[in-house]
């Protein structure tokens, strides 16, 4: 069954501007699936549509089959939202603010309390849900989000931006949190600037740009698309010159790391062995840059270049 299926979706806000022409993809229930772009790409306004903040001009939206236009009561039971800016009161204890948006569902309060609990303990946050919110950190706060978007029990989960502006060890932290709700069987829909947690969580992809989808497909089909790859090279003992390998570009970053950029159909074998000859050891390689994020790269240069 499908999660979201959105049917020719158009958007022009008063001022003229075509956010969305004619935009078309489907989300498979169950699926972890990234909706990616540069700013003013249109992937706001088609989430505000789906969410039912914004009207569409055109088109439709249907998630679990019910339609955002027609049957919007219905389609909004299903979604669970996590906003990219913090919209709730800081005044307001954690477990009022839960408890309230079960309201906004139609949820009775004795459901609501234990419900609240739950995801409030799941999320690590129950030691404070009688204080403030003001008084909680930033990772706590995102958190939090999480926690009032579940309360419903949403079959879809969309996050806009969720880690945005947190460090990394909260940013992780959260990837583990979001894939065990995926896991539980909530279909998640997310955007997001970090390209590599799209990389590191989902398995489909759509990228829009200028209100048009660029690509969609799944995340090992795109990634199959990138003709080459950079690594960095470790070395345990400095390098006084580059070795000379065909069909490589070698740089060296210090006397100690070498970056190296080569065809996917390439091997580092021989570099490997000119380096062994000179008596260098390497201790350890990593790829330099996010592979997504290059090709989103291209897929944006070719649509401004249209």
């Amino acid at each position: 069954m499908l999660a979201l299926d959105v049917q020719e979706l158009q958007k022009t806000y008063a001022n003229g501007v075509e956010a969305l022409k004619g935009v078309s993809l489907q989300v498979e229930e169950g699926d972890f699936f990234a909706l990616l772009g540069p700013n003013g790409a249109g992937k706001s306004t088609m989430i505000g549509i789906v969410s039912s903040l914004v009207n569409a001009s055109g088109g439709d939206a249907k998630v679990f089959g019910a339609s955002v236009v027609n049957q919007r009561s219905l389609a909004m039971s299903y979604i669970g939202l996590v906003p990219q800016e913090l919209n709730f009161n800081q005044f307001e204890k954690p477990l009022d603010i839960v408890v309230n948006q079960a309201g906004y569902y139609g949820i009775p309060r004795r459901v609501a309390l234990p419900r609240a609990e739950r995801y409030l303990k799941e999320l690590q946050l129950w030691d404070k849900h009688d204080k403030p919110a003001r008084e909680l950190s930033g990772g706590m706060k995102r958190r939090l989000m999480i926690a009032r978007a579940m309360v419903n029990e949403p079959r879809l989960l969309i996050l806009d931006e969720p880690t945005a502006g947190v460090d990394i060890e909260i940013r992780r932290s959260m990837w583990e949190l979001i894939r065990q709700i995926n896991e539980s069987g909530t279909t998640v829909i997310l955007t997001t600037h970090y390209l590599e947690e799209a990389e590191e969580l989902c398995r489909n992809i759509a990228i829009i740009d200028r209100g048009e989808i660029r690509e969609n497909t799944s995340m090992k089909e795109l990634l199959s698309k990138l003709d080459v790859e950079t690594f960095v090279l470790d070395l345990r003992e400095p390098l006084r010159e580059l070795p000379a390998c065909e069909d490589m570009e070698i740089v060296m970053r210090d006397d100690y790391t070498l970056e190296v950029t080569l065809s996917r159909a390439k091997s580092l074998n021989a570099l490997f062995g000119e380096l062994d000859r000179r008596g260098l050891h390497v201790i350890s390689m990593r790829n330099k840059s996010n592979r997504l994020e290059e090709l989103f790269i291209r897929l944006v240069d070719k649509g401004e270049a249209a």
